[in-house]
């Protein structure tokens, strides 16, 4: 039976939230903190379940964005990945890698967007056969025109959407043995989804 190891990023493989880090490594620590006091009534809100989780993120992400050359939005990533890979946490990135030499399919699915999700994973290959082909399935992005328009191209990958998201790829789940890490209430619906779940399960790294 093919396995499928399915892994949430932020707070699960790395130490901190890497869309506030990210925004505080392209714009600077005053005007992060500028952006998030504007929108701080709909965060309280949306802690609450008052306000929906994917509305207070796509109008922070367009306040901070919209009308950004995707192509400079790339190098940003990357640049970002590269400046901020002691936010992974080292058991995390040892148990995928472990599990990936074994044979298993590894989905790294995430709320964020998977623009700079992938790039943390381009030099992360497996310690035995140097495979490096780690799926990111995160929150895409829209673009036109060349420029981001500061809106979601697909729904934020959080909750039944991760679930959503992986029965895309592999519609058939009899055929598969999935193993899921988690580390939030984003992540309960594909904990349970899962044959096999770990909640917080690398906080000690």
């Amino acid at each position: 039976m093919k396995r499928i190891v399915a892994s949430d990023f932020d707070g699960t493989l790395t130490t901190r939230d890497t869309l506030i880090e990210f925004i505080r490594y392209a714009f600077g620590t005053r005007a992060f903190l500028l952006g998030f006091l504007k929108y701080a009534p709909l965060l309280v809100l949306m802690k609450l379940h008052l306000y929906p989780n994917y509305k207070a993120k796509e109008k922070v992400f367009a306040y901070f964005f919209k009308g950004m050359k995707i192509e400079e939005f790339d190098g940003l990533c990357q640049r970002f990945a590269k400046d901020n890979r002691h936010l992974l946490r080292p058991e995390g990135i040892k148990v995928l890698q472990q599990a990936q030499a074994d044979g298993a399919e590894i989905l790294i699915v995430s709320a964020s967007i998977d623009n700079w999700v992938q790039p943390f994973f381009e030099g992360v290959r497996s310690q035995a056969s140097g495979d490096s082909s780690i799926r990111v399935i995160g929150t895409q992005v829209e673009v036109k025109a060349g420029l981001l328009t500061g809106r979601f191209l697909t729904n934020n990958c959080y909750g039944q959407e991760k679930v959503n998201r992986i029965l895309e790829l592999y519609p058939n789940r009899q055929d598969y043995h999935l193993t899921a890490y988690g580390d939030s209430r984003g992540d309960k619906e594909l904990l349970a989804f899962a044959d096999e779940s770990y909640f917080k399960p690398f906080r000690q790294s």
